[in-house]
C-alpha cells in the first residue's frame, strides 16, 4: 500500500500539469487521503506503567531492547546530578540521554488517533525514543513487528535493586517522584 503511494503522487502531478484540479483532487481523496491525527494527551498512573513495564519484562517491544524502571534513572540523576543530569521537560541538551534509551513509557500499538482504542490490550512497552520514532504510525507502515515480552528473571529493568536500595535509604522517599514509584513497585510486585 505504501509502496503505491509514489504512484498516487505521480498521478495528481500528471493531473495538474494538464489543469485537471478536480480530477487531481478526486485522485488524492481516494488514493491517498488527508486524515487528520487527533492528539491524544493521555497520561498513566505509576501503577498502570509498572504494570506494562513488568507485563512486557522491560523490553521494548518495537527494538527488542532492555529498559530501565524510571525512578532508577532519577535516583541516579539524584545521586550524580552533574555526571547523569535529569531535565523535568525532557531537554536533550540538559539531560542524559539514558532518559530517552533506556525510559519505559506506554505506546498505544495502534494509535487511538487512527483509531485505536485506549485499552491495556493495546498498550506496549517502548523506550521514550522509539516511541518518538514510531509516533502516529502503524506498525506495518514502518515495516515493524511486535517484539517478545523480555523475561523478568533475566532483566527486571532494576525494579528489584530499586526497592532494595529504597528501603535501605528511606530519605529518598521524602522526593515525591521517587515516593510514588516505590509504593507503587512494592505493591505491584
Amino acid at each position: 500500500m505504501t509502496e503505491e503511494r509514489h504512484e498516487s503522487i505521480r498521478s495528481v502531478c500528471t493531473l495538474l500539469d494538464q489543469g485537471e484540479y478536480d480530477n487531481a483532487s478526486y485522485l488524492i481523496d481516494s488514493d491517498y487521503p488527508f486524515i487528520p491525527i487527533k492528539k491524544n494527551s493521555r497520561t498513566y498512573t505509576p501503577r498502570e506503567m509498572t504494570k506494562v513495564f513488568l507485563r512486557d519484562g522491560f523490553i521494548d517491544r518495537y527494538r527488542g531492547t532492555h529498559l530501565v524502571y524510571p525512578p532508577v534513572l532519577r535516583v541516579i540523576s539524584h545521586n550524580l546530578p552533574k555526571s547523569f543530569p535529569y531535565h523535568n521537560n525532557w531537554k536533550m541538551d540538559e539531560g542524559h540521554f539514558a532518559y530517552w534509551e533506556l525510559f519505559p513509557t506506554i505506546d498505544h500499538i495502534v494509535p487511538v488517533s487512527r483509531g485505536g482504542e485506549d485499552i491495556e490490550s493495546n498498550w506496549v512497552c517502548c523506550s521514550m525514543i522509539t516511541n518518538s520514532i514510531k509516533s502516529n504510525w502503524l506498525l506495518e507502515e514502518l515495516e515493524w513487528t511486535l517484539k517478545e515480552p523480555g523475561n523478568l528473571t533475566d532483566w527486571d529493568g532494576m525494579i528489584s535493586w530499586f526497592i532494595q536500595h529504597i528501603s535501605s535509604k528511606p530519605e529518598l522517599l521524602k522526593i515525591p517522584y521517587i515516593k510514588s514509584w516505590y509504593y507503587t513497585a512494592k505493591e505491584v510486585m
